[in-house]
């Protein structure tokens, strides 16, 4: 087997985690996967993967190889994409992840056009607003209105995502309408908590220039965006979003804005993907539709 394809092999096993799975894709025995890595690791003198009968670690080394690997066989696959027809429309599956309420409120009532432009992707759209590994989990890019703190990956800022403060009506009758954050003694909030270290964000306020913090008692906190709006309608709190991200719920009158005059700083939204001086035709498109569709469509009044 040739070097181009013990990578392949090689960058295949890390993004499946599993020599199994991997020889099922590539339609190899298994047996081959394994001696494939074998001698790429005997070559590079190197240990790039920890196999145990659970599961597929990669090593330092492996990931520095696999970050190698995938811009290498990217500029193959740019090279060869040269010979083809000029009108020859980039194919395949592309793994993106997203938030659920960009998913459900954005993106997917915008991918008709998408496809009309490139009938031969096909996409297996992840809508969560946890964090992904997208070499374990084999995705390609990412949507996410925070920043990795993997500097591994390329985060490009495409829009600032403005944000507001909103309560139900029940809880504004129930604990009044603050007019300024100097009002919030005695209200409460709906805890946005991180997965990272566990905390409650604090609400935030610009105010003369000025950032704000205000951290109020919360009776719940949650981690996803759908619960967390869901959680405000119920009366348990104030919160900020999006502003897009509650559109809905505003204007049936569900929710109800309050603090105006000092709204939270605007949210960035990022796409982030592996690095790499090439990405593959399939991956391009859709990063380079992404940042279309959001300098087209400015989320300011939805």
């Amino acid at each position: 087997m040739d070097q181009i394809q013990a990578m392949r092999v090689f960058t295949r096993i890390v993004e499946l985690g599993s020599f199994s799975r991997t020889a099922e894709r590539l339609q190899l025995p298994r047996a081959t996967v394994s001696n494939v890595l074998k001698r790429l690791e005997q070559q590079l003198g190197v240990r790039l993967l920890i196999r145990t009968t659970r599961q597929v670690q990669v090593t330092h080394e492996g990931t520095l190889y696999y970050q190698r690997c995938i811009q290498l066989l990217g500029a193959l696959e740019e090279a060869n994409t040269l010979f083809r027809q000029q009108k020859l429309q980039p194919s395949g599956r592309v793994r993106i992840d997203m938030p659920h309420s960009l998913a459900r409120e954005v993106v997917i009532p915008a991918l008709d056009d998408f496809y009309r432009r490139y009938p031969d992707i096909t996409l297996a759209l992840g809508a969560n607003d946890t964090q992904v590994d997208l070499l374990r989990d084999g995705v390609d890019c990412v949507l996410r209105a925070w920043n990795s703190e993997d500097d591994t990956l390329v985060a490009r800022s495409i829009a600032q995502l403005p944000q507001l403060t909103c309560a139900s009506p029940d809880y504004l009758q129930r604990f009044g309408t603050p007019r300024s954050p100097d009002d919030l003694a005695g209200h409460q909030a709906v805890g946005y908590f991180s997965l990272s270290n566990n905390q409650d964000y604090p609400l935030e306020f610009c105010r003369n220039g000025q950032v704000e913090l205000r951290t109020l008692p919360a009776r719940l906190s949650v981690s996803g965006a759908d619960a967390y709006a869901s959680a405000c309608q119920a009366g348990l709190g104030l919160i900020q979003a999006p502003r897009y991200s509650l559109a809905q719920r505003l204007s049936r009158g569900e929710l109800v804005e309050v603090l105006a005059e000092t709204p939270p700083p605007p949210m960035p939204l990022h796409i982030m993907y592996p690095p790499g001086r090439f990405l593959a035709p399939r991956v391009r498109v859709l990063i380079d539709w992404l940042i279309e569709l959001f300098a087209e469509r400015p989320l300011r009044d939805k």
